[in-house]
């Protein structure tokens, strides 16, 4: 049964989970991570066969051109089909995103602007384990692709007898993925960011993972870049009574077959419409194979919450930051203004969140655990970096360095105001 929590209980709920350090995993990530910098490809082999009971050492790290020539054999027209809907749908969102290149001049010469740049290489994780998630590769992917980068690398755990799913590797190469590797978890995030024999070290690593991939891309971060740090998926729907509850808890659910998922109802229809929801969702994952699954991310972190005003419910969606919101009320555009921290909203009840997952356009790596509040869906921006340019005439430089030689004298930078005053000085010879 889903729970019915008091809003400031759940919140401190919240507060304390995530603020939770995981000194033990994050210990036994550094020690994959450093065992992945000493020994590099045999390092893999060896994480690999103990966490994925793969033997690479037989299959080869990278996946080949057979591989990718028999995936292609094993996928259904329907596949293909669905494949290409998504690949235009999330390419025609993300284009306009695309940023330019900008100068501006001032009246004594000076040129400023700003260059923008894709970055060369990145690194893409995608989960595998008890599902072979493509869609967060399209959603990854597709953006690094349209901002420009020139190679993207994906790692991906294999499966027992050393093979990536067909779906995964069809997927990879429609997008544009350059070379595919069969590893997964901490050692994956390892291999991207410092390089072995057969893994080229990258620029920027995307992508969500379990606690063990989020803490180490937490701990590459310097020597690489990284999206964000994104945890367990989690939905948050909002609603009025207006909406059939079965789809609620359909919706919700999609969340908690996924391991730790979090599954939050707000509603102001009151605490009856929040029992009939939870029952619902009981009698709907008798009927679904992940139902243990399902049981264990409801019993830990499922929560109802009752409110009386859409105001209420936004300041608890603002307050939770929510990496999924479906607004499932009669007024979805109405109550929108008032959301502003969230990952991606879905609006309305015919826009439940795994069509977003898949085909709708915007990625669906979302920033996790509240982290909505400062960061941003991965999109193309990701993927770009900008660099400052800046020009300054022989006029503009007599005229302003008198004041910027002036601010280095006051911070005591003395070759700061050096580098000035010398051009100063000859100017005036």
């Amino acid at each position: 049964m889903l729970k019915i929590w008091q809003p400031g209980d759940f919140l401190a709920f919240l507060e304390a989970r995530r603020s939770a350090f995981y000194p033990d995993i994050e210990n036994r990530v550094r020690e994959i991570l450093n065992d992945v910098r000493a020994r590099r490809d045999e390092a893999l082999y060896d994480l690999t066969a103990r966490f994925d009971k793969a033997d690479l050492r037989a299959t080869g790290i990278a996946v080949t051109e057979a591989e990718f020539a028999a995936a292609q054999q094993a996928v259904t027209p329907e596949f293909r089909d669905a494949l290409q809907l998504a690949i235009d749908n999330i390419t025609e969102f993300h284009k306009p995103q695309v940023p330019n290149s900008w100068f501006m001049t001032r009246p004594d010469g000076t040129v400023l602007g700003q260059q923008v740049s894709a970055v060369d290489r990145v690194g893409v994780y995608v989960p595998g384990g008890a599902a072979p998630l493509f869609s967060c590769l399209l959603m990854t992917v597709i953006p690094a692709a349209v901002a420009g980068v020139k190679e993207i690398i994906l790692c991906t755990p294999p499966g027992p007898a050393g093979g990536i799913d067909p779906h995964m590797l069809v997927a990879a190469q429609a997008c544009g993925v350059s070379r595919v590797f069969k590893v997964g978890g901490a050692q994956a995030i390892g291999a991207m960011a410092y390089g072995t024999p057969t893994i080229p070290k990258v620029d920027k690593i995307a992508g969500a993972g379990n606690h063990y991939v989020t803490i180490a891309k937490k701990l590459v971060f310097g020597p690489v870049g990284i999206d964000m740090l994104a945890g367990p998926t989690e939905v948050l729907a909002v609603d009025d009574g207006t909406a059939d509850l079965r789809w609620i808890a359909a919706d919700l659910l999609s969340q908690a077959e996924h391991p730790n998922g979090m599954v939050i109802l707000v509603t102001t229809a009151g605490e009856a419409r929040a029992q009939a929801i939870g029952a619902e969702m009981e009698r709907q994952t008798a009927l679904l194979d992940r139902a243990e699954t399902i049981k264990k991310s409801v019993a830990e972190l499922g929560a109802a919450l009752c409110v009386s005003t859409y105001a209420e419910a936004a300041e608890l969606v603002n307050a939770i930051a929510p990496e999924h919101l479906e607004l499932e009320v009669a007024d979805p555009w109405g109550l929108l203004p008032l959301v502003k921290h969230a990952g991606s909203i879905f609006m309305g009840k015919w826009t439940p969140e795994p069509i977003g997952d898949y085909i709708a356009g915007p990625s669906n790596v979302i920033p996790t655990e509240g982290t909505a509040r400062y960061v941003s869906p991965v999109n193309v921006e990701t993927f770009i970096k900008r660099s400052a340019v800046v020009y300054y005439s022989e006029k503009a430089f007599l005229e302003q360095a008198p004041k910027a030689v002036k601010l280095a004298e006051l911070e005591q930078l003395q070759a700061h105001a050096g580098s000035m005053l010398v051009r100063l000085a000859d100017r005036t010879k």
